[in-house]
């Protein structure tokens, strides 16, 4: 009884180690398989959802960049009308007047009797006359320029004559000039019966007027010239 009880147990004892080897090589395929449907489950999740984003930042990133472009050429439209506007220049001077010195004035019609004249010599602008219900003028590097409102542009040089003071004027003019300030010169226009006639104020900026055909400019430096 004894040999066979202990012959008995160690089969026993053997087959429950076979069994239980089984279940663990089992387990572990169950845990690999189970791992590797998982780990190749997630990334081609990832990568699908990248893919996507990555798609839709790109067209909105073109978007956003074809708007901005739009957007640009829009306001670079606008600012060029604008300035155009602004000037109130054509795409061409109405008419060109070469002056005393060899430079060219550019003279534009704005209508209602206000002109303008670009002053320009080798491409350089280097004055700008408008007329705003009186005449225009600039005394440039011993030239001086009157723009009247009727659009037209004299030029001289030379023949002037710096106040404070009473001069003799072409024409039979006479002009009393008075210092008023820095900068700042006025002028009466007396005509041949004693009358001042015109009045001239070069506050920082030339002055000037077309006095029955004789052209009169007092500076802000207090020079005055005329011509006829």
């Amino acid at each position: 009884m004894s040999s066979s009880t202990t012959a008995r147990t160690p089969r026993r004892r053997t087959l429950r180690v076979a069994l239980a080897a089984l279940t663990v090589v089992a387990g572990l395929t169950l845990t690999a398989c189970s791992g590797a449907d998982a780990s190749g489950t997630k990334p081609a999740g990832h990568a699908a959802a990248a893919g996507v984003q990555g798609s839709h930042a790109k067209a909105g990133t073109d978007a956003k960049a074809e708007g901005k472009a739009e957007t640009n050429s829009d306001v670079e439209g606008e600012q060029s009308g604008g300035a155009s506007d602004a000037t109130g220049e054509a795409d061409s001077p109405d008419n060109t007047v070469t002056l005393e010195d060899g430079s060219e004035a550019e003279i534009y019609d704005l209508g209602d009797q206000n002109y303008r004249a670009r002053i320009v010599h080798d491409g350089e602008v280097l004055a700008t006359l408008e007329t705003k219900g009186q005449d225009d003028a600039a005394a440039l590097n011993g030239m001086y320029v009157l723009l009247t409102m009727g659009g037209e542009v004299h030029s001289w040089m030379g023949g002037a004559q710096t106040g404070p003071g009473t001069f003799t004027l072409a024409g039979g003019w006479q002009a009393k000039v008075t210092k008023l300030g820095e900068l700042h010169y006025r002028a009466e226009i007396i005509g041949h019966e004693g009358s001042v006639d015109a009045t001239l104020e070069a506050d920082e900026h030339d002055a000037g007027v077309d006095a029955n055909g004789v052209s009169i400019v007092l500076t802000s430096g207090g020079e005055i010239s005329a011509h006829e």
